[in-house]
């Protein structure tokens, strides 16, 4: 795996003023004839777009939204068209890319983020510049891979085994729209539901128990095990890095937190 900002690549490479850009997916579609599409071009954001975005039952179930977005605005993938069926099989990480590089060229790159500092409570305002994002990219002719995740305290079937070894493979936007519902109730159940989809194995559960249990497996986990699985994810997956190392101008305490999106579609 190779890191690369895509994002200043895509930037240099076309002219200011043009509708279109290029670019190049962290991770790739993959066809039924096993060739891996990379490169595309995105458009930018129209009226078309702002009526999805203002579109109340769109906004309920947001990897819906993301998926209507990005399939009017990718005008070609590959060389060829994209359904809207391919944008909802998308791995999550190829469209949370392509969702952040709409919005910089659609409305350029600075974004106002708000952070609070844990230790002192200060809160203050920064500017981020999206296109400055470190981008993981998979390495030319690279497959993505199951994540796997050795768990420190397990998880005990119901013979009494403990299971560790955990298998993962990485979520698509179809994953994430088969749980809206319920992340938009309760953002850990949401979670668990999420994971449990993209649960491949656990040590030698079989598969028919691993799929009947589903969520249950990861409210059992500790805390401890569910951070190893988040860290498992954010280090092993190709995608943006959200995780923003930041320093405190009021206390100088140094600590990281995701990248604040809550203004992500507001202009200046």
């Amino acid at each position: 795996m190779k890191m690369q900002d895509d994002f200043s690549v895509d930037r240099a490479a076309a002219p200011s003023g043009r509708r279109t850009l290029p670019f190049t997916l962290p991770i790739g579609v993959t066809d039924e004839d096993g060739q891996v599409r990379r490169d595309g071009a995105l458009r930018k954001m129209t009226g078309r777009e702002e009526a999805i975005l203002a579109d109340a039952q769109n906004q309920r179930n947001g990897a819906k939204l993301v998926t209507e977005l990005l399939s009017g605005c990718i005008t070609e993938l590959g060389g060829q068209p994209v359904s809207t069926a391919t944008v909802a099989n998308m791995y999550s990480a190829d469209r949370n890319y392509l969702l952040l590089r709409l919005r910089a060229i659609t409305f350029g790159p600075a974004l106002e983020a708000s952070y609070k500092c844990p230790s002192c409570g200060h809160g203050w305002d920064v500017t981020e510049d999206l296109d400055e994002l470190p981008v993981k990219m998979l390495a030319e002719g690279e497959r993505v891979d199951t994540v796997p995740v050795e768990l420190e305290d397990g998880y005990v079937d119901k013979a009494g085994n403990l299971q560790t070894a955990m298998v993962l493979r990485l979520p698509t936007g179809a994953d994430e729209s088969a749980v809206a519902a319920q992340m938009r109730k309760n953002a850990s159940l949401g979670k668990n539901a999420l994971l449990a989809r993209c649960m491949v194995a656990l040590g030698d559960v079989p598969a028919h128990r691993l799929e009947a249990l589903g969520p249950k497996i990861l409210v059992d986990l500790t805390m401890t095990d569910r951070r190893l699985i988040d860290r498992a994810l954010n280090s092993g997956a190709p995608g943006v890095d959200l995780i923003r190392p930041i320093e405190c101008p009021a206390c100088g305490n140094e600590f990281k937190a995701n990248l604040d999106l809550s203004r992500f579609l507001a202009v200046e």
